[in-house]
Parts: structure tokens; sequence; C-alpha cells
């Protein structure tokens, strides 16, 4: 992933065919030793290739993937999904207090 960060990096900087040699600048700058093999990589995967495209086809790729956590259950539908929301409020507000009344003491007083 730094690899192609990296070249993400120098494409943004104005060059937009990125080498081995400025891969390896960007990385060094920030005390990361680059590996050839993994740099050559991403410059032959990527070279001759637009970036925004390249972006708009993993967005793309992304929206058809499901991202969805687990839902209601299937029985009651709707009366389970408005029966479970007054609860869910009810245990923020008894967490913010609580959290409230640890961080006035923490265990030592500033001012004491």
């Amino acid at each position: 992933m730094r690899y192609v960060a990296a070249y993400l990096l120098a494409v943004l900087g104005g060059n937009a065919s990125p080498s081995n040699a400025d891969i390896e600048k960007i990385l060094s700058s920030v005390g990361i030793e680059a590996d050839s093999t993994r740099v050559t990589k991403v410059v032959n995967e990527l070279k001759g290739k637009s970036i925004d495209e390249l972006i708009a086809s993993g967005r793309e790729k992304l929206s058809s993937m499901p991202a969805g956590g687990g839902g209601a259950p299937a029985a009651g539908g709707a009366a389970a999904a408005a029966g479970g929301a007054a609860p869910a409020e009810e245990k923020k507000e008894e967490k913010k207090e609580e959290s409230e009344s640890e961080d006035d003491d923490m265990g030592f007083g500033l001012f004491e």
C-alpha cells in the first residue's frame, strides 16, 4: 500500500508517469526503505494508465459490493425496528452521563 501511496503522491505532485527512482525518493524521505521489486511491480502495473480512471473504476466496483451489517430480524419487521430505536437512545444517554462523571474526577483532583 505504501508503494501505491507514493505513486499517487508523485502523480499529485505533477509527475504523470513516476519512475522507480521517484517512488523510492518519496519513500526514503519519510524513512521507509523501498523494496525494488515491489516498486517495479507498482510502476509497471500503473504505467500508461490514468489514475483518475482507475479510481473511478475502483469506486464502481466498491459500490456494487454489499457492505451492510446485520439488519432487523425478519419476524416483526418494522415493529421490531421501531421498538429497537427507543432503547438505543436511552443507552446513549446513559453512557454520556457516565462518561461525564468519570471525566470530572479520573481518580485525582486537579485543584485539590
